[in-house]
């Protein structure tokens, strides 16, 4: 809180941002909050850390607001996966922001949660629509994770269709080869001592360049 010139407490609206992606700067989430209308008299911002995997109490900045918080502060986000990506520590943020006197307001959808209202379906209403978007945060991050990791599978797939198939010997096998069939073995007497297939065997002998192209796509 801030200090009048009487020496009365002030309250404070704070911006807390979290930033985890190179499009979600600082500098957005509170040009955002100020175009909505808040007035931020204080930045919070934790960089680099995830909202899923990472409690607010857990992140270095988190654990600052928590301390800074006062009853009658307004605590501002961009949205509510801002406090975090995980269901029950998003519920448990808020409920406990408001047992404490902080009213959690969104800049998107101009979202207002406090502790005021005593009325039992209002209190009801509000948990419910604060548990709707917890909810939404968490699966939202796991759409994301999920469609990132099939992005990955997919090029992962494109990659290795590029490359052709997986050589089935190394370098140090490569040259045993080659050097044997220099020497005039045979291609069983060849396979035999390196353990590779016949079939491995006769295609390095007819592309050994073929061969030596395929260890490189694989960085073998």
């Amino acid at each position: 809180m801030l200090t009048d010139r009487e020496g009365s407490t002030v309250s404070k609206t704070i911006l807390y941002a979290r930033v985890s992606t190179v499009d979600q700067t600082l500098g957005h989430q509170q040009t955002q909050a100020e175009a909505a209308g808040f007035t931020i008299d204080e930045v919070v911002a934790d960089h680099g850390v995830s909202g899923v995997s990472t409690t607010l109490a857990e992140r270095p900045e988190g654990r600052r607001l928590r301390d800074m918080l006062r009853r009658g502060d307004t605590l501002v986000v961009r949205w509510v996966d801002r406090l975090g990506r995980n269901y029950q520590d998003v519920c448990d943020t808020i409920r406990e922001f408001m047992r404490r006197g902080v009213v959690l307001r969104t800049v998107i959808n101009n979202m207002t949660f406090d502790g005021a209202t005593k009325d039992p379906m209002q209190q009801a209403v509000r948990d419910a629509l604060i548990a709707f978007m917890a909810a939404t945060a968490q699966a939202q991050a796991e759409a994301t994770k999920e469609a990132q990791r099939a992005g990955i599978e997919a090029a992962r797939a494109q990659e290795d269709r590029y490359r052709g198939r997986k050589p089935s010997y190394d370098r140090a096998a490569l040259r045993a080869v080659t050097d044997m069939l220099a020497q005039g073995q045979g291609t069983s007497a060849v396979a035999k001592v390196t353990g590779l297939t016949r079939q491995t065997v006769l295609r390095i002998k007819e592309d050994p360049a073929a061969a030596e192209k395929a260890l490189m796509a694989w960085g073998m």
